[in-house]
């Protein structure tokens, strides 16, 4: 019945529907008008026809996302009654960010860590002994650690000791699944665009391939932050899949499944009418799925000016949640497949990164071109077209530069610093300064409240 009900109508070619919509322009210009040109050089075009269709072959994660709790160790059993706080409640991975070392028996203490549940260590350090240490004790597969000397070097402008020291420590932990990661979330709340983003994760990554060589491939994992762009998200996550997979190649590996850790942006998270950033981590957490993500840890709506707060932390685990057990988003990480427009978008970043990529190696690596300081450079010039967007009040953040609420006061509702704090530390290269759109429009409000 279905099928001879649609054998009814007859298809109609792209060239049809443009002839069509060329009629009703009356006469406008169709390229002028109707298209859409992007900061990541992406053309958007009205309407996709199966023509777009680009058939891409993604090796995307065979089970669906994990719900993760981050958690900040800075007294140990605290950290370990949040974590077993948060596995009660639906979280089934737990990042823990270290600053130092601590007693892995009692963070750990009553955990479960069946397959079910996933451990990430976020080191704001390296030292190779107390990882292993740490791997020895937990011989769990589902455990990650986030050494990326690289992405410390790029954050803060220094090495965490030196050149040399750092790579001998990343050596010494090379005999670690997962022990290695590239953290791209840093470009994404600089203000690098979509394709910018791709291609320094693609670029930091094949510097860590190049110094040492293809048998580290199954130790790396990938951290991207994803804005409020609902399908250019999506598809940032499904292009890097097909960029890592083309390079490994290059190296003679056969790609394995590439393991995503993402979080919402910080980049356009408000102080004021912070309700909305509910909206915003909402929309981003969407995208992750449907991007393919391995692992989601959403961040709380206060998360900018207020401390961990367990009323944050249940809302921002709560959505989540409510996207896998109650809106049909559990998994969906394939549901974007067939998609003419993502598959064309996908297809256009994966293209236009690979070139970045390309000029990148040709000017001596991304190591190289961060130390002259190239990539800051290409990235505050993406931030202040996007800076300027924002100012002009064409790129909107809701209740922010449109619809304020002038009587919403905040001044004494500051727990954290919000703003870029000035750094007076010698540093070996210009660091990345990550730096949200709003924070000169919000000091300029608090001095008027």
């Amino acid at each position: 019945m279905d099928k001879f009900l649609f054998d009814e109508f007859e298809g109609v070619s792209e060239k049809a529907w443009k002839q069509k919509i060329h009629v009703d322009l009356k006469g406008l210009d169709y390229n002028e008008t109707l298209l859409w040109y992007t900061n990541e050089g992406i053309t958007v075009k009205p309407f996709y026809t199966k023509e777009d269709q680009t058939h891409q072959k993604i090796k995307l994660p065979t089970t669906n996302f994990s719900i993760c709790e981050t958690i900040f160790i800075d007294d140990v059993n605290i950290a370990n009654k949040l974590a077993l706080d948060a596995l009660k409640r639906g979280a089934n991975a737990i990042e823990f960010i270290v600053n130092s070392e601590f007693d892995i028996k009692k963070l750990l203490n009553k955990l479960e860590l069946s397959s079910n549940v996933k451990i990430y260590f976020k080191f704001n350090f390296i030292d190779a002994l107390f990882t292993k240490k740490i791997s020895n004790f937990i011989k769990n597969q589902n455990v990650y650690y986030n050494n990326d000397i690289i992405g410390n070097l790029a954050k803060t402008g220094n090495w965490f000791s030196n050149l040399q020291s750092d790579h001998k420590q990343l050596e010494k932990l090379s005999s670690i699944n997962n022990s290695i990661a590239v953290n791209a979330s840093i470009y994404q709340n600089a203000g690098a665009n979509c394709t910018q983003q791709l291609a320094y994760a693609l670029a930091h990554a094949n510097e860590y391939l190049n110094h040492f060589g293809s048998g580290i491939t199954n130790k790396i994992h990938f951290n991207f932050s994803l804005g409020s762009n609902y399908f250019f998200e999506i598809s940032k996550l499904r292009a890097f899949r097909i960029l890592w997979s083309s390079l490994l190649k290059e190296y003679g590996v056969e790609s394995t499944e590439t393991h995503i850790f993402t979080q919402p942006s910080l980049r356009n998270k408000t102080l004021y009418d912070y309700n909305v950033n509910m909206l915003r981590t909402t929309s981003e957490s969407m995208s992750a799925v449907l991007g393919g993500a391995n692992t989601i840890s959403n961040i709380a709506y206060d998360e900018i000016f207020h401390k961990s707060n367990e009323f944050g932390e249940r809302i921002s685990r709560n959505q989540l949640l409510i996207l896998k057990e109650e809106s049909g988003f559990e998994d969906a990480q394939h549901f974007a497949d067939g998609s003419y427009y993502i598959e064309a978008i996908t297809e256009q970043l994966a293209e236009n990164a690979l070139e970045i990529f390309k000029l990148i190696e040709q000017g001596g690596g991304f190591l190289k071109q961060l130390k002259e300081g190239v990539i800051q450079r290409k990235i505050e010039e993406s931030a202040q077209k996007e800076q300027e967007l924002f100012d002009n009040g064409d790129l909107v953040l809701l209740g922010t530069n449109k619809i304020q609420n002038d009587k919403d006061q905040m001044k004494n509702d500051l727990e954290l610093f919000p703003f870029v704090k000035k750094r007076s530390e010698k540093t070996l290269i210009q660091p990345i300064i990550q730096k949200r759109l709003a924070e000169k429009l919000e000091q300029q409000r608090l001095e008027d409240e």
